[in-house]
């Protein structure tokens, strides 16, 4: 048998990886990632760190695995970002008053002042986000993002 037969066909004019769900949502995405940081009130402040304040605004005090449930953020580059924020004064890390094994992070004043800063800036960033779309087509956007990000098992 020749080697041939063991690898997968695929008909080059029927896939084009530039049609393809992942490859349009990666552009987009980074799209959105030029815009946050060109527009971001603080330029070393990145999307997922604002995400991450955000979270803990909403949330309070939480631990790495919650903020990972509150962000849908992988528990490696969590603690990456939870440091990051920590270094710059913005978090703080302490130990669960009754269990001294969980470490919980908080907002610092800095923290919140900094997303009050961003805030306005969060509002342009997702306008030059959708700035091609009308009124229902963000809306549609939106929903099929929710949808398709939507876990099954809850």
């Amino acid at each position: 048998m020749s080697g041939e037969q063991d690898k997968p066909s695929c008909q080059t004019g029927s896939y084009r990886f530039t049609d393809q769900v992942g490859h349009l949502m990666r552009k987009a995405y980074q799209k959105h990632l030029a815009i946050f940081q060109e527009n971001a009130s603080d330029p070393h402040l990145t999307s997922v760190q604002f995400v991450t304040l955000c979270a803990l605004r909403d949330n309070g005090p939480s631990s790495q695995t919650e903020l990972v449930k509150a962000t849908a953020v992988d528990q490696a580059t969590i603690r990456g970002i939870i440091d990051r924020l920590n270094a710059r004064g913005l978090i703080d890390i302490s130990k669960h008053k009754q269990d001294g094994r969980k470490v919980i992070m908080s907002l610092l004043p800095s923290g919140q002042a900094l997303l009050e800063t961003m805030y306005p800036k969060a509002h342009l960033i997702t306008e030059l986000t959708l700035k091609n779309l009308n009124p229902a087509e963000r809306f549609a956007l939106l929903y099929l993002l929710r949808k398709v990000s939507d876990d099954d098992d809850s």
